[in-house]
């Protein structure tokens, strides 16, 4: 499936949603998460359409996934998640997350590992927002929005959020749902990812912040940080580098990711060994360990296992079929 962008430019001027003078925002996330991606896409295809560039600032990328599984055959996808909150638009066999299907749901940071067992056919259209992105859309900065801890581990209906007097702390239209239904019925209807594409950005331009917000933009450059570079290990590393109180940096996260920075350390570490161990890379795990922050092989064959499921060996041993 291609990577798709909006070739229709909305009117209006945009807030400045750049981290600095009209720059594009730090890179704050990879294309690791997908455990084995190889044998997945035997089973669905998957794809990262491009948002519309006005949403870069709180948006990572869009996502697809569609699956058409033979009668009586199903599919365990797992996921090692982002530390990003995701809005989906679902369809297709279910119930899917404790909800009946179609349903329009945001997804809070997930923890553990990320399993959905795929049966028959169904389609996602997702938005992953950048970590912090979701509650600096909501407008946490200006008195309004949510602390997002509240949804970590949990999947809700995007109408309970935006609903009942919760849509105006994202700017949104006055509808008793925020404007929920009429996106689900359009994007159920569309025929190509092009027009779920146009439909999303409508959305969430419409309901974009009109100001920015300094102490997101603050968590956007750590974040950057602790993703790119893999000497940062402990809180502590990063209380230093950016001069910040280990409480100050406790709360921030906490309010705007809902999980805490030494969560989003070790996930992002795995997610480098992650990526590593599917390209081949590795021929010394002894090596990989201690070069990703880890006191020797032991621990991190622990923490590898805790979070996917396997120890490495199992994880990289060829699958039947």
């Amino acid at each position: 499936m291609r990577a798709c962008t909006n070739a229709t430019q909305p009117t209006g001027t945009p807030p400045d949603n750049s981290a600095a003078g009209g720059a594009r925002p730090p890179v704050t996330s990879n294309l690791a998460g997908v455990l084995r991606p190889d044998e997945g896409l035997r089973h669905f295809t998957l794809g990262r359409p491009a948002a519309h560039p006005d949403l870069d600032l709180w948006v990572d990328r869009y996502w697809t996934v569609r699956w058409e599984l033979p009668p009586g055959a199903s599919y365990l996808s797992s996921v090692l998640s982002h530390p990003a909150l995701h809005l989906s638009v679902e369809s297709g066999d279910g119930p899917r997350h404790g909800f009946p299907m179609p349903a329009t749901l945001l997804h809070g940071v997930v923890t553990r590992r990320f399993d959905i067992l795929l049966r028959g056919e169904g389609r996602v259209f997702g938005v992953k927002f950048r970590p912090g992105g979701f509650a600096a859309f909501t407008g946490l900065d200006t008195g309004g929005g949510v602390d997002v801890a509240s949804y970590t581990d949990r999947a809700v209906l995007l109408a309970d959020v935006l609903g009942g007097g919760g849509g105006g702390a994202i700017g949104s239209p006055a509808a008793a749902d925020g404007g929920v239904a009429e996106l689900q019925a359009s994007i159920l209807a569309a025929g190509e990812d092009d027009e779920r594409v146009a439909l999303m950005d409508e959305f969430l331009l419409a309901r974009r912040p009109s100001v920015a917000d300094p102490r997101y933009q603050e968590l956007l450059a750590i974040v950057a940080e602790m993703l790119a570079d893999r000497s940062l290990t402990s809180v502590q590393s990063v209380t230093d580098r950016f001069n910040v109180e280990p409480r100050t940096l406790q709360r921030l996260f906490r309010r705007y990711v809902g999980v805490g920075p030494k969560w989003v350390l070790r996930r992002f570490r795995l997610h480098d060994a992650q990526l590593m161990l599917d390209a081949g890379e590795v021929e010394d795990l002894a090596t990989l360990a201690t070069t990703l922050g880890w006191f020797d092989q032991a621990h991190f064959t622990r923490d590898f296992r805790a979070a996917v499921g396997v120890p490495p060996r199992v994880y990289t041993a060829p699958t039947p079929g």
